[in-house]
């Protein structure tokens, strides 16, 4: 049924990551020969069709107040296919099919859907597109940091809802994404146990509305 939204405590971070999943596809990937974080990210965007992983969030406040770390599982096949599953501290499930993006708040039996175009474009999400990256991203290599190797991306578009992705590598796999938003905070996500080109099942990235959900179309 399609109604209008209920009142809920926006959840940190979550729509933010929504439009990053992409980016994390983009970068899975098994270990290669050392070279600078930049190089590694366009390689792992030219040659990851697909992957999965555990993952740990933590989202830090502007005013440097740290959130409570949630968990979860993350799936994707490019192109524009993902499962983003939160399971602790709460649930709630982030599925692309290619064409719609869904959102499901399992405690309120809510489901917000969203055209995939509007997560393309010159946002984090299109790094999983490839041959866009220098177009649409001014692309750069940091100093390594908390043992780790780190590129940046920034929008050449100023005005979208982040400033910057950071992708950080360990000898050449994907280790952690720092999402930074428009508003100051950040978003890290620290993988674990990743299968680069994982056999993946179609129906992992086919989203099922609950009985009785509320659908809310933006």
């Amino acid at each position: 049924m399609l109604s209008t939204p209920l009142p809920r405590p926006a959840v940190p971070g979550l729509r933010t990551i929504a439009l990053t999943v992409l980016t994390a596809a983009a970068t899975l990937a098994s270990p290669i020969a050392r070279a600078d974080a930049v190089q590694s990210l366009k390689r792992f965007v030219s040659e990851v069709r697909s992957g999965r992983a555990s993952f740990t969030q933590t989202v830090t406040q502007p005013d440097g107040k740290v959130k409570k770390p949630a968990q979860g599982q993350f799936e994707f096949q490019r192109p524009n296919r993902f499962r983003f599953s939160y399971t602790a501290p709460y649930q709630q499930l982030i599925v692309g099919d290619g064409q719609k993006v869904w959102l499901l708040d399992s405690d309120l039996n809510q489901v917000t859907v969203r055209p995939m175009s509007e997560a393309l474009g010159a946002t984090p999400a299109a790094l999983l597109a490839g041959g866009s990256l220098d177009k649409d991203f001014e692309l750069r290599a940091l100093p390594d940091q908390g043992g780790l190797e780190w590129a940046e991306a920034r929008p050449r578009v100023k005005d979208g809802p982040f400033q910057s992705v950071r992708v950080g590598f360990k000898a050449g796999t994907l280790a952690a994404l720092e999402i930074l938003d428009g508003f100051g905070q950040r978003s890290r996500l620290d993988f674990q146990k990743l299968e680069p080109n994982a056999a993946l099942a179609a129906e992992r990235f086919r989203f099922q509305v609950p009985a009785g959900a509320d659908v809310i179309e933006q």
